[in-house]
């Protein structure tokens, strides 16, 4: 099975952190620039910057409001149950929360890879109870796609973060 380019790109930067305090992780800052944001701290809530940036490296489309987790609910092909390499849009206090569908664990979790993670690039679980939206993403020009079958056979992991997001 071939590797998804969104998730070589996103598992290159499993254990990125912000850097608290004044000072900002560089490579997250690079990511704002990259997608015209016009904010440029590793403060503001980024799981969606994550997202975006994963996603545009692999020449997919983005929302139109790319940074706002909620705003990919109504972003590509909705699916009926998550499948690998999928968005997964959550709700918390606040806001929301999205990140990449990687497997299950073993107390039926969704695992996903995101960003601002517990202040980083990780994998952690999260309720499906929490879950608004499974999406697959677009090409670029918002062509619609789909997964392959097989995409949606999970693998049973263990998460290495907390299930704390901004």
């Amino acid at each position: 099975m071939s590797e998804l380019k969104w998730m070589i790109e996103a598992r290159k930067h499993v254990g990125l952190a912000e850097i608290p305090g004044k000072q900002h992780n560089p490579v997250i800052v690079n990511w704002l620039t990259e997608l015209g944001a016009w904010w440029n701290d590793d403060e503001t809530p980024w799981c969606g910057t994550f997202v975006a940036h994963c996603l545009r490296t692999a020449g997919r489309g983005l929302p139109k409001h790319w940074y706002r987790a909620r705003e990919y609910e109504g972003y590509g092909t909705k699916l009926k149950r998550p499948a690998y390499g999928c968005i997964a849009v959550l709700t918390r206090t606040g806001g929301g929360h999205v990140g990449f569908v990687v497997g299950e664990d073993k107390a039926g979790n969704i695992l996903l890879l995101g960003g601002n993670q517990g202040n980083k690039v990780s994998i952690a679980a999260f309720p499906k109870s929490r879950i608004t939206a499974y999406v697959w993403p677009s090409f670029a020009g918002g062509t619609p796609s789909s997964p392959a079958k097989h995409r949606y056979q999970l693998s049973v992991g263990i998460a290495a973060a907390s299930k704390s997001e901004a």
